[in-house]
């Protein structure tokens, strides 16, 4: 039974709940876990009940880069696009912290469009999405990268609910599709300006 998403109170149409409740699962997936991955069937749509997931787009070489963060009561547009279109996932999805979701069955989705809050639910996750990809696009084509790169760990300090990131410049250099020895240069530059205090594997947020 998915309890959790009543206590979440997202929707309040009562066929729909009980449809939810008959049909979802609640899933704890453990922090740093990834739920789904590049070339991964779609079975399922991740609602976010408590924690967060990090969205993350990788090509067939491997090369990423981060979208945006899924918080309680968000879904993610790409997964559901997925599914609709009967594709593969062309994302990876990973665990912030222990995060709990509830897991909607793909052959539900298009069903639920019969009541009107869950129609409004997904074209209300399209334009959110929408908007978040667009900042990340804006952001590529139009900023230099230590724009890119301040946006990035001011999105992965809110995911953390802290200043203090525990990240490599590895990590970093992957999800922005850069060099570690470019993200290195930037933060020590960033560093020099007071903008981050660096330590092993810890990067700390100066400013909001």
């Amino acid at each position: 039974m998915a309890d959790s998403i009543l206590n979440q109170s997202i929707f309040s149409d009562k066929g729909l709940l009980d449809e939810i409740n008959k049909y979802a699962r609640t899933k704890i997936i453990e922090k740093d876990s990834v739920i789904i991955s590049p070339g991964d069937k779609i079975v399922f749509v991740p609602i976010v009940q408590k924690g967060v997931l990090r969205i993350v787009r990788q090509n067939n070489e491997g090369k990423e880069i981060f979208l945006y963060h899924l918080y309680p009561g968000q879904t993610c547009a790409m997964a559901i696009n997925c599914c609709q279109g009967q594709k593969k996932s062309t994302i990876k999805a990973i665990a912030e912290e222990d995060t709990e979701i509830l897991q909607i069955p793909v052959n539900m989705v298009d069903d639920w469009f019969r009541y009107p809050e869950w129609k409004i639910f997904i074209n209300s996750t399209y334009s959110s999405r929408f908007a978040e990809l667009l900042e990340v696009i804006d952001l590529i084509a139009f900023s230099n990268m230590d724009k890119q790169l301040m946006h990035y760990l001011q999105e992965r300090a809110k995911a953390a609910r802290s200043k203090a990131i525990f990240i490599t410049h590895q990590q970093i250099a992957d999800e922005l599709h850069t060099h570690r020895e470019a993200i290195s240069r930037l933060l020590r530059s960033m560093e020099d300006k007071n903008l981050v205090k660096l330590g092993r594997n810890t990067i700390e947020l100066l400013t909001d």
